[in-house]
């Protein structure tokens, strides 16, 4: 008699200890009664009644989850390899395990059908170029999507993206098209800024008699500066030389 009060003690005790169950902070448990949701417990110490209830522990913690590399095909048919991580939590764990059976795979799978579908209805410049878009429009959709298995999809971030060595030189031979067509425009736009510069020069030498003679002597002058000979020709104006034409027949 004495054991089987002991026996009972023990079992009694064992099953008291069974009972209760720390949650940390980050952790909450969905309980079910008889296979049948009840609620959602925690953190701290909770209770479940033995051989009644059931629980399954859920992480609400943010998950970081690699999408793998995919092959995707842009708009203007070039093939690109893509591969992009993504940030996400459970917002709502009686969602996150009565809605799907692996809520972490099921947002992988969605993540990599997503990151082809939305990648491919765009050219190659704009995947190159405009990723904070594209990384916006992704993050949308999957959280649109997961938002029915209590998931929240809080930020998508384009990794890679890997290009064969082919387009790699075109984009090269691109790039430096475009940096000689750069420098043809701004040497066209300095050959245009001076040539108006010099026209209004121009206008103001043949309206003054005075600054043309000025700039005439000043020219004479850079002349005789920079030569490292004895002997400078120069042009004489022809109304000058007519002038003495006409002294020396008189």
């Amino acid at each position: 008699m004495t054991q089987l009060i002991i026996i009972i003690a023990v079992l009694v005790l064992i099953i008291f200890f069974y009972s209760f169950t720390i949650l940390r902070e980050y952790e909450r448990a969905v309980v079910f009664f008889l296979g049948r949701y009840r609620k959602i417990k925690g953190p701290g110490i909770i209770v479940i009644i033995p051989f009644f209830e059931t629980m399954i522990k859920m992480d609400t913690r943010t998950v970081v989850m690699d999408v793998p590399s995919q092959d995707v095909i842009s708009r203007d048919n070039v093939s690109v390899k893509v591969n992009a991580v993504v940030y996400f939590r459970v917002i709502h764990p009686d969602k996150a395990v009565i809605q799907v059976e692996n809520y972490q795979q099921a947002t992988s799978q969605l993540a990599q059908t997503t990151l082809r579908s939305v990648l491919g209805h765009h050219e190659l410049d704009d995947i190159l170029t405009e990723r904070d878009k594209l990384n916006t429009d992704i993050q949308e959709i999957l959280d649109e999507q997961t938002d029915a298995w209590g998931i929240k999809v809080s930020n998508v971030e384009i990794k890679h993206v890997d290009l064969n060595d082919n387009m790699v030189r075109a984009i090269a031979r691109q790039a430096e098209a475009e940096r000689e067509r750069r420098a043809k425009v701004i040497h066209a736009d300095g050959e245009l800024q001076a040539s108006e510069k010099l026209r209004e020069a121009a206008e103001i030498m043949s309206s003054q008699s005075q600054a043309l003679q000025l700039r005439y002597l000043q020219t004479m002058n850079d002349i005789a500066s920079e030569s490292k000979t004895n002997t400078i020709i120069f042009p004489m104006p022809i109304d000058l030389v007519s002038t003495l034409q006409d002294l020396l027949k008189k």
